[in-house]
């Protein structure tokens, strides 16, 4: 009886040692095999038949059929017994293949290996891991899971549709339920169709399942009956009516009226009451009363049923988690020892292999370490072993404890009972422990123990002795480095002395022979000296005469000096007049606008006419083509009235010149008159004199050339008179003359073609007033646009040159704001006209030139293009001639091109590479039997393979006919190589005089031509430089069929990230309401992009696509500011190139709901709110706007690039191309638009994909390649140990097959240019080409040839996620192609690749490499460091050109890291750099021109709120000549010395207003200048010397270095400037390369805080003495990163030691090395470090025991202590480190990007102002918010 009623708590025990025992049965063999589940179970004594067996047939023995195998054996297909591998799950497996049956334990598979759905584990490692029910929320009772895995720790389930949560622990929206409570579900809400429609899911209460918001007059749970005052049937009929009872109650459903008060007698004093109003009344309330009590009662029994299960349930989640977090961290520990035993074994082999040579000893280590290693592994597996039984043991003892007091709870035991029966258990399990198998397992395991010990002092010392040697691989590695690059220069400088002593010996040979000429010659001239000292005699008198000449010369000199003195006294009252270039005249104005109006107001009343007569869209988009003048009449207006000014101004200024102009001539005539008698002197000596001729002749000629001599200096004096410097006035009242008469030109043309226009705008009013669904007028109208855009193109490039032209002349800014203005008009123009999606009519005569905009350089590899096609068969000419010319795209000198042609009947695809013509003729479908209507051609060339396709679609259903053609280029050639210049696109036909290739050369076509896309850019016939013979009237366009292909393209819109739509006015198709509702279906393969914005004062709402994902901003004018809400989960990626439908509802006007593809992303509450917009706009908008107020709150400025249908609002279509607001769309959704051929990567990333192919057998593959990196891996393709890799090295290409290398000559590709890589193998050869530069060599593996391959193969672009010997690639790879087995050769689409890791599939942020940097020369070039402060190699002669350091910035503003919530690049202005923070914040430019002294002319733009501060600064050593410009009290100051003399020039106005202001300073040669905004001019005069005026380099901007600028400037100006610099040029050419930098971060745009900010440009600060981290320490700091890796913290000391902290992809590791080894300890948060937010993160040292705390996640190491350990004061480095300091065991060697504050020391506040050093792009104290 005593054992009956203590087995609730012995049961327990005995669960637990059958766990234990089936735990250590994989190793020792058990006798307890048992199933937990119950669906199973192998006793004892079958475990024991079971080895029975196995012994008496023995594995692999010969059994006869007739017999059969033992029961868990299998017959092989040999006749062996073979036992099942059913991983203890089955003990019957099928003979001949070996496939188990009937798996117990849950578990499936053909080996019992695995889980099926709704079970969790893992089934080979066996018990307790084995399968078991989801845990979601509870195992097998309430498992409401379709299945689960486990992820980082925990397990995640994939609920089932009804339920939601991270374990279904709640239910998905439109259900109600509660699932932790046992035998509940979740149900979906039933509120009798009552709620509210425009809402996805029904609304009721998540548990109860009340209806929360009953409409239609209904209440009640379900919304079931009529609300009160209501009748009806609120189920069916759903028709709840209002009572007419006068506010009296009625029947809630036959809405019969009731009494509201009862009847009084008048015979008593009591009311007679009915009894009909009384049994309704107490009905009501009994039916409400048990509604009432019914709902109730569920509410408690589920709350108090709840409460229990829910407290159960916590405590066995806590109970889960600690086990879970103890099993985690000791499997972590055992994995993180078997890593560093493997990898201590592999380098200990490395080392074993590279010392056998040097000692012979190396041999008996070699051995050691092998058995080290493969004991290692095998404790390091049994021990692994033993801690997961360990770790089961102690669940069980656990869930044992808490079962046994959950059973003396159930059982009602007494303390007493309770003691008894665990004393019963003890001695059971005492009986239990000194049982057999438990002794020697606990011997064993004592054994394994000391084992253990011992091997990890041996491998302990091994280590010490890797750790020697490998300290001295690098200094090894260093000294052979350095040696090969000397034995390189010795080399080269062997090479060039062997040129030198060839050299040399030839010109020995020629100065002998001409030593011997000379001889002879020398005697001849002896016997002339005789005769010509008698000559010189007698010459003395003849030049008596011309030196008097020469006196009457230097008199006219002397006052052709004075003329030129007075001119340069006129020069200020010519600047003056140049000055007032930039006034306008407001009538010419007043009438240009009124003009203007004229010209809108006709424009709309045409809009009036063509409103509801266009039926099918094509008269809409025909005029849409011709109302790009309406946009651009009034800006040409512009341009005429600056075009007038000038001339009236250059007429004003011409005046003043033809004084000079006559002056010059005066002085002129003189001069000739002079000459004129110089000559007459000379023929009178000629004469007079007494000599022969040849007496004479030396004389005469003597006299000549010392006449010519002053004739030169004559016309010098003239031309300086005449000409002048650039300052000078001459040349700019000269240019401006010419100019403005060329200006004066343009505008006449201008308005000579818009004249017409506004007649034509009459015209069409007047035709198509009574239009009547008329293909005349129809015509007509298209004609027209024709004609006004030929006319606009015409003129449109003449006028951008003349523009520019004027510009450059211009000396104000507002001119130049005019012309910009017009050339922004006219590239919104071309982006127009390139999307007129009209064709052209072509009668063999006529010809057009196109004007695309794509550069030639995206053309060499790969050039795609499409176009639409119908012939005029019935043309009598095409009958008579049927060969025609189509279109030619190439140089004008017929080489390299591509074309299409109609030849023999066949449509030709030609094409030439520089060697021989390609042609393709498609002879499948002949040209005479294509259809009578519109054609599909689409041409492609891939290096030199080529392809046409023609699709002929069908007029009555969708069925189209497709053909293709292929061919290839069998040359050299893989290029096509046009030049800008001499590129032409000539369609239909050409112009007379061009000479086209034989292959090409025929009759201009005949039929309608209209182009689609040119690569991925849509082009129109009607974006054309010039047409030929093409007159709109005579031949009209052909009209468009509504074919099938045709349908698509008329419900999409494409935006190529440049227009946008304009929806003005929305409530004129749904009103704002209770629910308003935007819906669009949007299509991209972009990362960033624009989609919906709406504006009203500072008042906004934005929708955006940021990084791939939604991104939603808006603010009604809440107090609380902008609410965003993002797609923070990431669970509806929108770039994938394929349609998302997006929606976004606004309920109540408080509540905003993001959805995509009808799946609830996220709402957010905002306070109760209505929208106050009237206009929208879709993808973009005006640059105005989008840099206006509202641009610190987008995520970006870029338009939207992709496709967009289906834009709604309230359910109300609309066309986005019938809007007026709409610029620079078009119909359709062009596929190679939508591909990714382009791919950038960051050096940490890569994208793979795979093909079934060999590369090693036969492969031909090519991409583009675009960087200034020197290194990196391009390509990479692994076989087992072959390896096929492409890779750049030093510059270099390098093609790695298996071992055979092929380098590229060339090592300049790393140029930031586009080259093309082709790839080839073959049996024989491998070959590498480099922009048609081949290499080749010998395929040593031909035994590889024939193979087929016999599995699908990865291979990876950009780097590899394996060990390989390079660094991952930094730049752009595009246009890959294959040749593949499974598809025919095309441009690889990088959006369908599988994996995809940081890698961006748009846009390529590469930038052009400084011309520093690409002429860098010397023998020392290759030994560049990576230090980013080191000074460039530099050319004394030439400025610094532009470099790839903070230059163009703003280009990659939203480029980020994938995890990364902010940009790597705030926003910034171009060019614009930030100065302050720091006393010494500067750039330093060592690049000053040779004639600096002669002219300084500094232009600058300046920006700032300071008083004081350094702008600019230059001096020789002892600084006693200097320049400086400089702002004191807010004024600007321009000062130089002049000798001991200082020249001061200073403004009178303050300039501290954060305005940007333009600045020209000028020191010449006698003046000083300086120009504020081009309207004050302050100057002052000095003697100066320029010889005697010298300045050295370096040139600062921004600041000084410390001690500089003291002697001459004030102290309070000589700190830094704290603002923003731009635009520094230096005599006309700009500065952007500084030499050094320190504390300048590029000039940010939008909102900002307190803290530092570090650059992505790299930078470091260096904190003073005062702060040291020594052996006991406490840094603080919080951290914004806007990347998920770099450095945040570095100390290093002379001896070796070091502190380091870093993050890497978002995890936090603190590594130490305290003199005995390195030690570390790490921080994952589960939240991303990179999320935007602020992180605090905490390191406390004391001594060897380090613990980092990062937010609220802690940790700690213990590292071995070091007795010798001291102080050291060594520099403390923050955000970065110099290259040379750091180890090669750091994980990442970034520098830090982002934002860091208040950082502490010791509890001391660290002030990175007053740092040591702050290097490179830091800002101090001003951090980017946004």
């Amino acid at each position: 009886m005593a054992l009956i009623s203590a087995w609730p708590l012995v049961s327990p025990v005995f669960f637990f040692l059958r766990c234990f025992s089936s735990s250590t049965a994989s190793s020792e063999g058990s006798v307890f095999q048992f199933d937990i589940e119950g669906s199973s179970a192998v006793s004892t004594q079958e475990a024991t038949v079971i080895r029975g067996q196995q012994q008496a047939v023995a594995t692999g023995s010969w059994v006869p059929f007739a017999e059969g195998c033992q029961e868990g054996f299998y017959r092989t297909s040999s006749g062996k017994c073979s036992p099942c591998n059913c991983n203890g799950n089955a003990n019957r497996c099928l003979d001949g293949s070996g496939i188990c049956v009937n798996c117990q334990r849950n578990t499936t598979g053909q080996h019992c290996e695995q889980c099926p759905d709704g079970f969790i584990g893992d089934v080979v490692r066996g018990v307790p891991t084995f399968c078991q029910p989801c845990p979601c929320p509870l195992p097998e009772l309430a498992n409401f899971a379709v299945s689960c895995h486990r992820k980082s720790g925990s397990v995640r389930c994939v609920c089932k549709e009804n339920y939601a949560g991270p374990n279904c622990e709640r239910c998905a929206p439109g259900y109600y339920g509660n699932p932790l409570l046992i035998g509940s579900t979740c149900k979906k809400c039933d509120c009798n169709g009552n709620s509210d429609p425009n809402l996805i899911f029904e609304d009721c209460d998540e548990v109860t399942g009340q209806c929360r918001n009953c409409l239609h007059h209904t209440s009640g749970f379900k919304c079931e009956r009529c609300a009160p005052g209501y009748y009806g049937d609120a189920r069916l009929a759903k028709n709840c009516t209002a009572c007419n009872c006068g506010g009296r109650m009625c029947d809630s459903q036959t809405g019969e009226c009731l009494a509201d008060s009862p009847e009084v007698s008048t015979d008593t004093d009591c009311p007679t009451i009915s009894c009909d109003k009384c049994i309704w009344d107490l009905t009501d309330d009994i039916r409400l009363s048990v509604l009432t009590i019914d709902e109730s009662k569920s509410t408690l029994l589920s709350i108090s049923t709840g409460v229990a299960a829910q407290r159960r349930l916590n405590d066995l989640n806590i109970t889960a988690t600690h086990l879970q977090e103890a099993m985690s961290k000791k499997k972590n520990h055992a994995m993180l020892w078997t890593i560093q035993v493997d990898d201590a074994a592999d380098e200990m082999n490395d080392l074993r292999r590279e010392a056998e040579t040097l000692d012979e000893q190396g041999n008996e280590a070699s051995s050691k370490g092998r058995l080290v290693q493969k004991e290692t592994t095998e404790i390091n597996n049994r021990a692994s072993q033993l801690v997961q039984q360990l770790n089961d043991i102690r669940d069980n003892i656990e869930e044992i404890s808490s079962k046994s007091k959950y059973y003396a709870i159930q059982q009602e035991l007494s303390p007493e009972e309770i003691a008894q029966k665990l004393s019963m258990a003890e001695e059971m399990l005492k009986e239990i422990k000194h049982r057999k198998p438990f002794t020697n397992q606990r011997q064993l395991a004592d054994e394994e123990e000391n084992a253990a010990e011992e091997l990890l002092q041996q491998i302990e010392a091994f280590h010490e002795k890797y750790n020697d040697t490998r300290s001295l691989v690098t200094d090894v590695l260093e000294q052979l480095s350095e040696q090969d690059v000397k034995l390189s220069d010795l080399e080269e400088a062997l090479g060039e002395a062997l040129d030198y002593v060839t050299q040399t010996e030839d010109i020995n040979r020629e100065n002998t022979a001409r030593l011997q000429r000379q001889e002879k010659q020398h005697e001849k001239t002896k016997e002339q000296m005789d005769e010509v000292n008698s000559i010189l005699f007698s010459a003395t008198t003849i030049l008596e005469g011309p030196q008097k000449v020469n006196s009457e010369l230097s008199e006219v000199i002397k006052n052709a000096s004075g003329f030129y003195a007075e001119i340069d006294g006129a020069k200020k009252e010519l600047q003056e007049k140049i000055a007032n270039l930039s006034l306008f005249d407001d009538d010419l104005v007043e009438k240009a606008m009124h003009h203007a109006q004229n010209l809108r107001r006709l424009s709309d009343e045409l809009d009036g006419n063509l409103y509801g007569v266009d039926s099918n869209g094509l008269v809409q988009r025909a005029i849409n083509a011709s109302n790009v003048y309406e946009n651009i009449a009034g800006y040409i207006e512009e341009a005429n009235e600056v075009a007038l000014l000038a001339l009236n101004t250059t007429n004003r200024v011409k005046d003043a010149a033809v004084g000079i102009d006559t002056q010059v001539i005066y002085h002129k005539g003189k001069s000739e008159e002079l000459l004129i008698r110089a000559m007459q002197l000379q023929r009178t000596a000629h004469d007079s004199s007494g000599y022969t001729i040849a007496d004479t002749s030396w004389q005469v000629n003597g006299s000549f050339a010392r006449m010519n001599a002053l004739r030169s200096q004559l016309m010098r004096a003239i031309a300086k008179m005449q000409s002048a410097e650039t300052v000078e006035a001459r040349e700019r009242l000269e240019q401006a003359q010419l100019k403005t008469a060329e200006a004066v030109s343009a505008t006449t043309t201008v308005t000579q073609a818009t004249t017409p226009m506004d007649e034509n705008v009459r015209l069409w009013s007047q035709n198509l007033q009574d239009f009547q669904q008329n293909s005349e007028a129809f015509d007509s109208a298209v004609h027209s646009a024709g004609d006004a855009v030929k006319k606009l193109t015409e003129v449109f490039p003449q006028l951008l040159d003349k523009m520019r032209r004027v510009e450059q002349k211009a000396p104000a800014n507002n001119i130049s704001s005019s012309i910009q203005r017009i050339r922004e008009l006219i590239a919104q123009t071309r982006s127009v006209a390139s999307k007129v999606q009209v064709s052209m009519m072509f009668e063999g005569q006529s010809a057009v030139e196109v004007n695309p905009k794509i550069n030639v350089e995206e053309l060499k590899s790969f050039t795609s293009m499409s176009l639409y096609i119908k012939l005029h068969k019935e043309n009598p000419q095409l009958a008579a001639s049927p060969d025609r010319f189509i279109l030619y795209l190439g140089n004008k000198n017929a080489k390299h091109y591509i074309g299409l042609a109609i030849k023999n009947d066949n449509l030709v695809y030609i094409y030439n590479l520089g060697s021989q013509d390609v042609e393709i003729p498609l002879d499948a479908k002949p040209v005479s039997t294509w259809p009578s209507h519109f054609s599909i051609i689409k041409i492609e060339r891939i290096g030199r393979h080529g392809k046409m396709f023609l699709t002929v679609p069908s007029l009555s259903s969708t069925a189209e006919e497709k053909f293709i053609k292929k061919g290839e280029v069998l040359g050299p050639g893989s290029l096509l190589n046009l030049e800008p210049e001499n590129a032409v696109f000539y369609v239909g036909g050409v112009p007379p005089g061009f000479k086209l290739p034989p292959s090409l050369n025929l009759p201009g076509f005949i039929g309608c031509l209209e182009l689609a896309t040119l690569n991925d850019d849509v082009i129109s016939l009607y974006n054309f430089k010039h047409v030929y013979n093409i007159d709109t009237t005579t031949s009209p366009p052909c009209a468009r069929d509504k074919l099938a292909f045709t349908q698509s393209r008329a419900v999409s819109y494409f935006f190529d990230g440049s227009g946008y739509a304009l929806a003005r006015n929305i409530e004129r198709r749904g009103k704002f309401s209770q629910v308003t509702r935007f819906d669009i279906e949007v299509r991209t393969p972009t990362d960033n992009g624009l989609i919906l914005l709406m504006i009203n004062g500072s008042m906004f709402f934005s929708l955006e696509m940021h990084n791939g994902f939604l991104y939603l901003r808006y603010d009604f004018g809440f107090s609380n500011g902008p609410i965003l809400l993002e797609d923070s989960m990431k669970k509806a990626r929108i770039n994938d190139a394929k349609f998302h439908e997006i929606s976004i509802i606004y309920h109540n006007s408080k509540k905003m709901i993001l959805v995509v593809d009808r799946r609830h992303i996220k709402s957010v509450d905002n306070e109760r709110t209505a929208m106050p917009f009237t206009d929208i706009y879709i993808g973009g908008a005006p640059a105005d706007i989008l840099h206006s107020s509202i641009s610190s709150h987008l995520a970006g400025s870029i338009g939207f690039k992709g496709c967009m249908k289906g834009f709604q609002f309230q359910k109300k279509d609309f066309n986005l191309l019938e809007e007026s607001g709409t610029l620079g769309i078009s119909y359709g959704c062009p596929e190679d638009s939508l591909m990714s051929r382009n791919a950038y990567f960051n050096g940490e990333s890569f994208i793979a994909s795979s093909q079934k192919v060999s590369l090693f057998t036969e492969f031909e593959g090519g991409f583009n390649f675009r960087t200034l990196q020197p290194s990196g891996l391009l390509f990479y393709y692994s076989e087992g140990s072959d390896v096929l890799s492409i890779s750049m090295e030093r510059g270099a290409v390098v093609l790695n097959a298996s071992g055979t290398k092929i380098q590229s000559p060339d090592r300049n590709y790393n140029d930031g240019k586009t080259h093309f890589i082709i790839t080839s193998v073959t049996p024989e050869r491998y070959e590498l080409t480099v922009d048609d530069k081949k290499q080749s060599k010998k395929n040593p593996a031909k035994d590889r040839a024939g193979k087929s391959p016999d599995s699908i193969k990865k291979f990876y672009f950009g780097g590899s996620p394996l060990r390989t010997q390079q660094a991952n690639f930094t730049g752009c790879i595009s246009n890959a192609y294959f040749t593949r087995l499974d598809q025919e050769v095309e441009v690889e689409d990088f959006q369908k690749y599988f994996e995809k890791v940081q890698a961006s599939l748009y846009g390529c942020p590469v930038e052009s490499p400084p011309v520093a940097l690409i002429h860098k020369k010397g023998k020392n070039s290759s030994k560049a460091k990576g230090n980013r402060n080191k000074k460039v190699g530099r050319d004394k002669d030439k400025i610094s050109q532009p470099s790839s350091g903070l230059k163009k910035l703003y280009q990659v503003n939203l480029q980020r890291e994938p995890q990364c919530h902010l940009s790597m690049n705030p926003k910034a202005t171009e060019h614009a750099y930030q100065f302050g923070g720091t006393a010494n914040s500067r750039q330093e430019f060592d690049h000053i021109p040779k004639d600096f002294s002669q002219r300084a002319q500094f232009s600058i733009s300046l920006k700032t709120h300071s008083s004081h501060g350094m702008i600019c600064y230059i001096s020789d050593q002892k600084e006693t000549n200097f320049m400086a410009l400089f702002v004191a009290h807010g004024r600007l100051i321009f000062m130089f010395n002049a000798g001991h003399q200082k020249i001061r020039i200073k403004s009178q106005e303050k300039y501290n207003d954060g305005l940007w202001h333009n600045v020209i300073f000028i020191r010449g040669k006698n003046i000083g200048r300086l120009i504020i905004d081009g309207l004050r001019v302050l100057e002052e005069s000095f003697d100066g010397n320029a010889n005697s005026w010298q300045v050295t380099e370096p040139l600062y901007i921004g600041g000084v270095a410390p001690g500089k600028a003291v002697k001459n400037i004030q102290i309070n100006s000589v700190y830094s400037f704290s603002g923003c610099l731009s635009n520094l040029q230096l005599n006309g050419r700009s500065l952007t390369s500084a030499s050094q930098t320190f504390s300048v971060t590029p000039c940010f745009e939008g909102p900002s805080e307190a803290g530092t900010y570090f650059s992505s440009e790299g930078g470091y600060v260096v904190l003073d003495e005062s702060f040291s981290l020594g052996l006991k320490f406490e840094v603080v700091f919080e951290i914004r990163p806007r990347s998920s890796s770099g450095i945040l913290l570095h100390g290093h000391s002379v001896n070796g030691e070091y502190l380091n902290m870093h993050m890497r992809n978002g995890q936090v590791t603190v590594k130490l090395n305290n003199g005995i080894r390195d030690f570390s300890t790490s921080v994952t948060l589960k939240q991303s470090l990179c999320d935007g937010r602020w992180h605090r993160i905490a390191v406390i040292r004391d001594a060897n025991v380090v613990q980092l705390d990062v937010d609220s996640e802690v940790n700690h190491v213990v590292g071995p202590l070091n007795p010798k350990a001291t102080d050291h004061r060594e520099p403390v480095f923050i955000g970065g480190v110099p290259e040379s300091l750091l180890t090669s065991s750091l994980t990442t060697r970034n520098s830090f990007i982002g934002c860091i504050r208040n950082f502490m020391i010791d509890e001391k506040p660290v002030s990175f102002s007053k740092a040591a050093l702050v290097s490179g792009a830091v800002s101090i104290n001003t951090c980017p918010a946004a």
